[in-house]
């Protein structure tokens, strides 16, 4: 039997139950990160009473979870497992697909425990009426990839939610006012910790506010539907715009890590 069990997203105290008494049953832990996992166990015995833990840890991550599904296909098949990612739901944006892929395709019985999740917390701190909403994870770290990414991001018709890093949150605004410095965006900095604060306004707003804001830890960024008829040009519709190369290499660097000149001349080379 496999269990795939949400853990706390920040504050410990979000744990349930359910999820304690499974930890506690567990032969293996398949960790998307073995210290993460034993850390957060420590706390829950801790401060919450639960019983020591008499189980393996093993990583399971996006770099070798294709190869521990095989090595460890006896135990998956007899044994009790747990999977955890480092916070949050598993599965969704998360090595452990692999393993409900495996259970599926092999017959292995399983269960999703529900639990915290950054995505829909933010979301319904958004404010946002629709209830619709697009998932979109992390972003492409730079160039074309994430020019087009964002782009579609912004054009889909629907809210869309996006993980940030802190060291790129600055970069994205930039981006987002670049193709529409209009749109509304909700900020969501370091769920149900601490120093958990909220941020809503148009991407000019925000941008010009988070000069002076020290942005540290992990965010989740609203980026509201498009509300007028206006167009938001793509990547690949600029690029084919029949226009001069002068102005077509200004309006790419916009939306990429390429400078005007270097646009300018791939333009004239092709």
């Amino acid at each position: 039997m496999i269990t795939f069990i949400p853990t706390p997203i920040g504050n410990p105290k979000d744990i349930t139950l359910r999820a304690i008494e499974l930890f506690e049953k567990a032969d293996i832990f398949f960790c998307e990160d073995t210290r993460h996992t034993k850390h957060l166990l420590h706390i829950l015995q801790e401060r919450f009473g639960m019983s020591d833990i008499d189980a393996s840890f093993i990583s399971f991550n996006e770099h070798n979870g294709k190869a521990r599904v095989q090595e460890y296909a006896n135990e998956i098949a007899t044994k009790e497992i747990v999977y955890v990612s480092d916070a949050g739901m598993p599965i969704i944006s998360d090595p452990g697909q692999v393993l409900v892929e495996y259970a599926q395709a092999n017959g292995i019985e399983y269960d999703v425990l529900a639990g915290a999740s950054a995505v829909t917390t933010a979301y319904a701190a958004s404010g946002f009426a629709d209830g619709k909403f697009l998932f979109f994870a992390f972003l492409p770290h730079k160039g074309k990839d994430r020019a087009k990414a964002l782009s579609e991001a912004m054009g889909n018709g629907y809210n869309t939610v996006l993980y940030e890093a802190p060291h790129r949150l600055s970069k994205l605004l930039d981006e987002v006012v670049a193709l529409d410095e209009s749109r509304e965006l909700f900020l969501a900095k370091e769920l149900t910790k601490k120093y958990q604060t909220y941020y809503k306004g148009s991407a000019k707003e925000l941008q010009a506010r988070f000069k002076d804001i020290d942005i540290k830890g992990e965010w989740v960024v609203i980026i509201q539907a498009k509300q007028s008829s206006q167009k938001t040009l793509s990547f690949d519709e600029i690029y084919s715009f029949d226009i001069p190369p002068k102005v077509k290499a200004k309006l790419l660097a916009s939306m990429s890590d390429k400078s005007v000149k270097e646009w300018y001349n791939e333009l004239i080379e092709k």
